[in-house]
């Protein structure tokens, strides 16, 4: 017999209902705001697709900057014993509250030859930062790099070291007790991580926009090209932008949900 459901529960499926119908709405209108040409137009336009390129572009490298560096860190978090460990710690989280504009301003402010002795040298070697692709890759990288070490540290945090220790006394290096237990064991957990990271590297705004400039067909990523076209008028190619990223946000979800074992280290 179907249980009936109580009134709690009756009040928050209506809120459900609810929520997920605004959503419906607010999103739809993104698709049937344009028309059908125009909206085609502006997917196929030149600049919508050097957006998505140098999106993709610079996303996949700061997610791979983000992973080879989040993958050792947050090993040694979860299992090496280290003064200071704490504080480190500690360290690493206020990256996870601070707005990325703020993020932004102090990568200007510390990359800049004008104000920083960092980037009065690298100038002297003829390397500018500020202003160019390169600048995309270094805030995405800055802003998403505390969240792959979390979602790493969680990761690791579900696997007892005692398959480590098991693999060690059948005579294993260290390095390939690693390669060959834990990290087969946390895979699920590192790819829906990656998968997050490059989701979030493809919608950053605020550092980039700080850091690389909003400079059309130069520094344009996605997000950059909705709020240029948006500042200008042109709102049949901010929705071009808009849709694109929101198919990938849809996509990740989708991956993430789909992750199995890793689900929790996801979201812990």
């Amino acid at each position: 017999m179907r249980k009936i459901p109580s009134f709690f529960q009756t009040i928050c499926l209506v809120l459900t209902a609810i929520a997920v119908v605004v959503l419906i709405a607010v999103f739809g209108g993104l698709i049937v705001f344009p028309t059908p040409d125009a909206l085609f137009a502006a997917l196929t336009s030149g600049e919508i697709w050097f957006a998505v390129q140098l999106s993709l572009t610079t996303a996949v490298i700061s997610t791979l900057c983000c992973v080879a560096v989040a993958v050792p860190v947050a090993y040694v978090m979860t299992r090496t014993p280290f003064a200071g460990k704490r504080w480190i710690n500690i360290l690493l989280n206020p990256p996870l509250s601070l707005p990325p504009l703020v993020a932004g301003v102090a990568l200007l402010i510390f990359l800049s030859p004008v104000t920083s002795p960092v980037g009065q040298l690298l100038s002297g070697f003829g390397i500018f930062i500020v202003y160019t692709p390169v600048a995309i890759v270094i805030a995405q990288f800055f802003v998403n790099l505390p969240y792959m070490i979390r979602i790493a540290r969680s990761t690791f945090a579900m696997i007892s070291p005692r398959y480590e220790h098991v693999a060690r006394t059948l005579g294993c290096s260290e390095w390939r007790a690693l390669s060959q237990v834990t990290l087969p064991m946390a895979k699920s957990g590192l790819a829906a991580g990656i998968v997050i990271t490059w989701s979030k590297a493809m919608g950053e705004f605020g550092a980039v926009l700080m850091l690389a400039g909003a400079i059309a067909m130069k520094t344009e990523t996605l997000p950059i090209a909705l709020f240029l076209n948006m500042s200008t008028g042109d709102l049949d190619m901010a929705i071009a932008a808009a849709l694109i990223l929101l198919v990938i946000s849809g996509v990740t979800l989708l991956i993430v949900e789909c992750a199995g074992d890793g689900r929790g280290a996801v979201y812990a």
